[in-house]
């Protein structure tokens, strides 16, 4: 009976930690982070972005934003900020899958690949694609909070819902704006026939 007693307090533990680090299921439900709009436009769309693919501008450019420890970047034009946006709504985006949403329209965009910690420019690519984005709400609002590769070059998918943002709803009304507050994995369901079968 004390193997059981631990084994279950061992499963609720996994079970905790689990819900507690889950990325939402879907786009536009609060956001757990309060300052991942402010980070996604330090990454993605921060003023001064180099015009050209010089690498010496580019270079310099990463080194003044302090983003050695990151050896791929992908950079947008701050020109392009509400447009950007737009991916997090039904005007300009599709859900792809969890909190996820693809572009309607492609977006050129440069990715930049160095050598982690020292800011040694590997490559500048300039690329158009369907931009992917973690769409979440922050202060009322969905907002894109991650930028996703693209790397198998997806596009939107006609059948797929818009990603919607809390003013236009949600197929749920009740749910609307909010995080998942359960959602069933296998571990639950192992844990479940686990404490049955211990009965």
């Amino acid at each position: 009976m004390a193997a059981y007693a631990a084994c279950l307090s061992v499963a609720a533990c996994l079970l905790l930690a689990q819900q507690t680090s889950a990325r939402n299921d879907a786009p536009c439900q609060l956001s757990r982070y309060n300052n991942g709009y402010q980070t996604f436009l330090k990454r993605h769309l921060p003023p001064g972005t180099p015009s050209s693919l010089n690498q010496n501008e580019w270079e310099k450019f990463i080194k003044s934003l302090g983003g050695c420890d990151r050896p791929t970047q992908s950079f947008l034009h701050p020109d392009e900020l509400d447009k950007v946006r737009s991916v997090c709504s039904s005007q300009g985006g599709k859900q792809l899958k969890d909190n996820l949403c693809i572009s309607k329209q492609p977006f050129t965009f440069v990715t930049v690949r160095s050598f982690q910690g020292t800011c040694g420019i590997k490559s500048i690519t300039q690329e158009t694609k369907h931009l992917i984005l973690a769409c979440e709400v922050l202060e009322n609002q969905c907002v894109p909070v991650h930028f996703e590769g693209n790397s198998r070059n997806e596009k939107p998918s006609n059948n797929a819902r818009d990603c919607q943002d809390p003013e236009r709803g949600s197929q749920d009304p009740g749910t609307r704006g909010h995080a998942p507050t359960f959602k069933m994995t296998p571990l639950w369901l192992f844990v479940l026939i686990f404490i049955f079968h211990g009965f």
